[in-house]
């Protein structure tokens, strides 16, 4: 029996199984060792995950990619889950490796992350060779839904939609100015704040001026990103749920610079499955 889990701050799933027809998945809250003890994340186990489960001693290997393991962190979240699973084999990385595999498997491509923040790597099949830094939502995470969210409320704030737009979004989210600017600059989480205002995007993404926009920034993805790699002749593939939802304006931006498409997935848990238990 093996475990796969795919983390995120808010968030993480676990496919539990020994062949992915004979599997199942379950979810738990978040783990992120930059902002976690493992005494915090021993407790996220063994308070929501191991009641789901019985048995533990049965698994045997636990593939858990995640959002902040980079190296120096990844003995926080194997020490935790070693605690739980005391005679499984446990291998923590990235939530990019976990991209990788999922969209790439076992062949060269570039592989890239568009949710609340955005990322990309070039993967040779086996391991990550190259990473342009994503820098952020100040400085970068293009693509992402918290930029996405930030030229939104830029091009509100600055007049630059119509009117019925205008009244529209303020009527959505309850907001006025001055409650944009203090969530944005006072209040923590900005980012999410912004990110959360995708599906307004999505609901409007038929008229001009939001095309627009998000070709304008899936553009800027590309071209700050992605284009930053050997990406001639090489599929460039997708996850999470910016790039899913928004899939043809991404695709329409990749068009447009003659970047080839390969897969998009909403998560990369799928694909997980699909590389570990062929694996």
């Amino acid at each position: 029996m093996i475990v796969i889990a795919d983390s995120g701050s808010t968030k993480t799933d676990w496919c539990l199984g020994n062949t992915k027809t004979n599997s199942r998945t379950v979810r738990t809250g978040g783990i992120n060792p930059f902002h976690q003890s493992v005494d915090e994340i021993k407790e996220v186990i063994a308070s929501t995950l191991t009641p789901q489960l019985g048995d533990t001693t049965e698994f045997t290997t636990i593939y858990f990619y995640g959002a902040g393991c980079i190296p120096e962190k990844t003995n926080i979240v194997k020490t935790a889950l070693a605690q739980n699973f005391p005679k499984a084999n446990i291998l923590v990385e990235s939530d990019l490796l976990g991209a990788a595999h999922a969209l790439c498997g076992k062949t060269t491509g570039i592989a890239c992350i568009l949710g609340t923040g955005s990322n990309s790597c070039f993967y040779d099949g086996e391991k990550i060779t190259a990473n342009i830094s994503p820098l952020g939502y100040i400085l970068g995470d293009e693509g992402s839904g918290a930029v996405l969210g930030k030229r939104l409320v830029g091009d509100f704030l600055k007049h630059q939609l119509p009117d019925d737009l205008c009244r529209d979004f303020l009527k959505e989210y309850d907001l006025t100015p001055a409650l944009i600017l203090d969530k944005v600059y006072r209040q923590p989480l900005a980012n999410r704040f912004l990110a959360g205002l995708t599906p307004f995007l999505f609901a409007h993404k038929h008229r001009p001026e939001m095309q627009n926009l998000l070709i304008s920034c899936f553009t800027d993805f590309f071209t700050r990103n992605v284009m930053q790699y050997e990406y001639h002749d090489i599929l460039v593939h997708f996850t999470g749920s910016i790039a899913f939802y928004f899939q043809e304006e991404v695709k329409e931006a990749a068009l447009r610079l003659n970047v080839s498409i390969g897969k998009v997935l909403k998560s990369p848990l799928e694909g997980l499955k699909d590389y570990h238990f062929e694996v």
